[in-house]
């Protein structure tokens, strides 16, 4: 394999990423780096595997970048980028990610049935069900069945409508974290965008209502007025405790 000249040290990749507002339009810009290292954000952790996630990635030479980049507010992180990455929660895809994940146990032990296998199957057939359903009146119904187990040993609280919401979220900005690191050890930079018009985008998009957009993601080369300052960072001791 050729080595990568731009690979650093993991340490150093995280001091190097800034949120870079201004991107060169004159440096070559690999396309293929991009599709490289969304491959590399689907490898990040996510609740129970399910992987609800989805990336589009939007060159500058489509004819949606432009219209994409107005969506954003019009940002310059956004007009000036090279490629946008639209970030999507798919939590309505629960169904499909369960069944991939049981098939996938279910080949993998097909010769030898273990307790363990039992156990795995058990909990995408019967208790991740449970939790992403959307019954009428079902949101109400797991918080309290969680209330009257908590009673008496410890229990996961965070079982509602929205609380499975969130927890899709948190998996997303994951791969998503995970992606604009790969980006860094390549060689470039990215900004990640929450001011967007998310209705238009998913419409741009041809997403269904389920969808939601997590984030759209600025990739290209900085140029030095692109990083805003020196990074800022309340002091560790106002962050970080030990108990």
């Amino acid at each position: 394999m050729k080595e990568n000249k731009y690979s650093l040290d993991f340490f150093d990749v995280v001091e190097n990423r800034r949120s870079v507002r201004i991107f060169d339009q004159t440096e070559p810009f690999d396309h293929g780096v991009v599709r490289k290292c969304l491959e590399t954000a689907t490898l990040a952790p996510n609740s129970s595997n399910l992987q609800l996630w989805e990336f589009y990635q939007i060159p500058e030479t489509s004819p949606l970048k432009d219209r994409l980049a107005k969506l954003c507010m019009g940002q310059k992180a956004a007009t000036t980028s090279r490629n946008l990455v639209v970030v999507v929660a798919r939590r309505d895809k629960w169904k499909s990610r369960i069944a991939a994940n049981y098939n996938h146990i279910q080949a993998v032990y097909e010769d030898a049935p273990s307790k363990k296998q039992k156990q795995a199957l058990a909990y995408y057939g019967k208790l991740i069900p449970k939790l992403y359903a959307t019954y009428p009146l079902w949101s109400i119904g797991k918080q309290v069945f969680a209330w009257f187990v908590g009673l008496k040993k410890p229990m996961v609280r965070e079982v509602s409508e929205t609380d499975v919401r969130i927890s899709v979220h948190k998996s997303v900005a994951l791969a998503a974290m995970t992606f604009m690191y790969a980006m860094t050890a390549e060689g470039y930079d990215t900004c990640p965008m929450e001011g967007l018009d998310s209705k238009r985008v998913k419409k741009l998009l041809d997403l269904p209502d389920a969808a939601e957009i997590s984030m759209i993601i600025g990739c290209g080369k900085r140029l030095p007025e692109g990083v805003y300052g020196e990074r800022f960072r309340v002091p560790n001791k106002d962050v970080i405790f030990e108990r």
